[in-house]
This record gives structure tokens, C-alpha cells and sequence, in this order.
């Protein structure tokens, strides 16, 4: 039975390949990003791609209109957008700090409270964290803003799990080791990661049809390597 996926942050890296695995199933996708080019260049009638983005409070219009007229329910949310910033924190400003905030909490929220009201019992709604956003975890200089960020979201996925605990959907994150993406290739030119980003997001797809049947409230940390 085909089901309705949000993943946003779909222009490239993992949330680019995560549109396939799902789409190639025959789920329904809407691709979120704020390039919508390169989804639209791949035809598929099940994927809608909408240029997006999380700092923009009207954008989320479109996708509330779109739920509302194309599905009327979702069963899967991912929120896979986020923004890295390295550089030193003495250099990071007020609006940095925003920035990034905005794209990765406040985007992630709000997010999540406009496509709530179409979620189901049993839907799943899964963030992805970062291993930097780990209490406890290896930290590294250059990364206050975004690891911080990363952080916040993993406590705000605990809070909503217990808030709606009663009446779903579930709410799990994924605290993700280094994968080799172009977002780590800027941030990080120099690193190789040992991770790919389609083998990442082949895990994250196991884990958004069948997690919530196991965890909710939970972030599991994915990294196979230490830190």
C-alpha cells in the first residue's frame, strides 16, 4: 500500500537519494528544497517537487495547500534540510547563530506543526540530528552553532513524543555520524567520510517505514565510526 512521504532538503545528498527509495517503491514523495530543479528533471508522476524554505513562514502555505487538496494525509515526515556552518565561534555572529537556528529548529517546528493536523495514528515523524548534537559526544571546534541546533531538536523530539503519545504520530531522531555529502564536502573540504549518502539513506528509509513500531521519543545514534 503506497503511502504519502515529506522529506525535505531534497536537492542533493540524502534527502535527493531518500526521494528515490521511496518513489521507486511507488510511495508518493513531496520533495522539499529550495532548489526544486534537479527532482523536477527526474519524471516520476509520484514525486511533486515545490521549491521550499524553512525560513520562509509563507512557503509552508504551499505545502499545507498541497496536503489539503493532493492527499489529505501523510504518514511519513522527514526533516532532513539542515544548515552547517564551521567557523570559530568567535567569529559567529548574532545572525549566524539565527541562521542556522532558523533552518534547523525553527524550520523543523514549524515543520511539524502544519503537517501534524494530517497525520495519523501510526505516522512517523523523523528528524535528522547529527552525532555533534550528542551529550556526551566527541565536539568540534567550528561547529557551536549547528551542533547546538542539533541538539535542540533531538530534546524537542522527545517532548512532542510525550505530548502526543496518546493520540500519535510517533517521533523519533536519527543522530548521524559523518557522511560524505557536498554539505560536509564545504563545511569540511579536506574529510572523507565512510559513510556514503545513498547508504545512509537507505537506513534512514528502513527507519521511517518501520521504526515507530519500536521506538518513539527515541534518537538512535548512526555513525560507525568514534568520535
Amino acid at each position: 500500500m503506497s503511502k504519502n512521504i515529506i522529506i525535505t532538503g531534497t536537492s542533493r545528498g540524502i534527502g535527493f537519494e531518500l526521494v528515490h527509495l521511496f518513489a521507486n517503491e511507488g510511495h508518493n514523495v513531496l520533495a522539499l528544497s529550495r532548489n526544486a530543479q534537479p527532482i523536477n528533471n527526474l519524471h516520476f508522476e509520484n514525486i511533486t517537487s515545490i521549491a521550499f524554505d524553512l525560513c520562509e513562514k509563507e512557503d509552508y502555505k504551499k505545502v499545507e495547500d498541497f496536503i489539503k487538496k493532493e492527499w489529505e494525509q501523510v504518514d511519513v515526515l522527514i526533516n532532513n534540510a539542515g544548515m552547517l556552518l564551521n567557523k570559530p565561534f568567535s567569529e559567529t555572529t548574532f545572525e549566524d547563530f539565527e541562521q542556522v537556528y532558523k533552518t534547523n529548529v525553527f524550520g523543523v517546528s514549524e515543520m511539524i506543526r502544519v503537517v501534524l493536523p494530517f497525520m495519523k495514528k501510526d505516522s512517523h515523524v523523523v528528524t535528522i540530528s547529527s552525532m555533534g548534537g550528542i551529550q556526551g559526544s566527541v565536539k568540534f571546534p567550528g561547529l557551536a552553532a549547528y551542533s547546538s541546533s542539533k541538539g535542540a531538536v533531538i530534546t524537542l523530539t522527545e517532548l512532542l513524543a510525550e505530548e502526543y503519545k496518546e493520540t500519535g504520530p510517533q517521533f523519533n531522531a536519527l543522530a548521524l555520524g559523518a557522511v560524505q555529502t557536498e554539505m560536509l564536502k564545504e563545511a569540511f573540504p579536506d574529510y572523507q567520510a565512510p559513510t556514503t549518502a545513498l547508504e545512509m539513506a537507505s537506513y534512514i528509509h528502513d527507519f521511517a517505514h518501520n521504526g515507530n513500531k519500536y521506538y518513539n521519543g527515541k534518537v538512535l545514534q548512526v555513525s560507525n565510526s568514534t568520535p
